[in-house]
């Protein structure tokens, strides 16, 4: 039976997740160890317009940044497909994007060593503390760390968004595989740039009027 009509975009209080958009996301050479897909740059650099209107809605924002120690211990089974040696700890492309999605000193920062956000960091502590329900994700790779960490949320119960216009993966073809899982697992879940920053004004205008 297929499911109802999909919820509001926001469910109780959301938290922007903004997942390895790290110096390598706007590199071209192959240096970089992973497969990037047409446009990569300009998508995952489109997030800066979410990350901009969360802070000034008052929604929390959680950056992530894929490192791996560089004797690769921790890499495990992750070299075993098409991927090469990638966000070693110490390289210039490893790092955040700073000054293109305005990291701020005091933001939330966390660093994983695996695909999902959820796996072996601090992040479901860090989202009960912010009281979080609704996940709206953006960043690299589609098909893979945004979408295990889509599936990870989904199954921690959270609300989960994705902003397709500011997501990319290795391909186009695996992008758009993993937009349709997404949109499988909670129907409704793939959405615009426009909703989203109307959803996260809305926010703002609920909070204040409760603060009235």
């Amino acid at each position: 039976m297929a499911n109802e009509a999909p919820r509001d975009l926001i469910v109780g209080r959301p938290v922007l997740l903004v997942i390895d958009i790290q110096k390598g996301s706007f590199h071209a050479g192959e240096d970089r160890g992973i497969p990037h897909m047409p446009g990569y740059a300009e998508r995952v650099g489109g997030a800066r317009v979410l990350i901009d209107t969360a802070r000034d809605c008052a929604v929390p924002v959680v950056f992530f940044q894929e490192a791996h120690r560089r004797d690769r211990i921790d890499f495990g089974r992750e070299l075993d497909g098409a991927e090469g040696v990638h966000c070693l700890e110490g390289n210039e492309l490893t790092e955040i994007a700073a000054d293109r999605l305005g990291l701020r000193r005091d933001d939330y920062v966390i660093a994983k060593r695996r695909y999902s956000c959820f796996f072996g960091t601090d992040l479901e502590i860090l989202l009960k503390g912010l009281g979080a329900s609704t996940l709206v994700l953006c960043g690299g790779l589609t098909d893979v760390c945004v979408h295990y960490t889509f599936v990870d949320g989904h199954q921690h119960d959270y609300h989960c968004r994705v902003a397709e216009e500011c997501v990319a993966g290795s391909s186009r073809a695996a992008h758009d595989a993993a937009l349709t899982a997404m949109a499988y697992l909670q129907t409704g879940a793939r959405r615009e740039n426009a909703e989203i920053l109307a959803a996260f004004e809305a926010v703002a205008e609920r909070g204040l009027q409760a603060a009235q």
